[in-house]
């Protein structure tokens, strides 16, 4: 089993930038093959992927944040999410995800919130 917790969430004024982070435990090992990837679910919308770093160094963004974010993975088990020119549609609660070997592991989620 795995427990992802994120931190680094909080409010800021449009055009700021937020660092995010997430960190797993637990008894399952981690490999870096094991792709991670955030998510975020803003008011009214559907969870949604905002960056995956496949486990490969391969990464992948949407649309909406190429150029502003970047992914990185410090570990196995340990991966960034660094926000700059921060928009008021950035505004939601970011998820941290894992993929190991075909299960899925979500973290509780930090909220974003980016004011105009």
């Amino acid at each position: 089993q795995l427990q992802l917790v994120e931190s680094g969430g909080g409010l800021v004024q449009a055009g700021g930038s937020l660092n995010l982070s997430c960190v797993a435990f637990g008894s399952a090992t981690l490999y870096n093959i094991n792709p991670m990837a955030w998510y975020r679910q803003s008011p009214g919308k559907g969870r949604e992927m905002v960056a995956l770093h496949n486990g490969r160094g391969a990464t992948t963004y949407a649309e909406s944040v190429k150029g502003r974010f970047t992914i990185a993975r410090a570990s196995a088990a340990n991966v960034g999410l660094f926000m700059n020119s921060l928009q008021p549609e950035d505004t939601g609660v970011y998820y941290c995800n894992v993929d190991r070997f075909g299960t899925h592991y979500w973290g509780q989620g930090t909220q974003v919130t980016v004011a105009s």
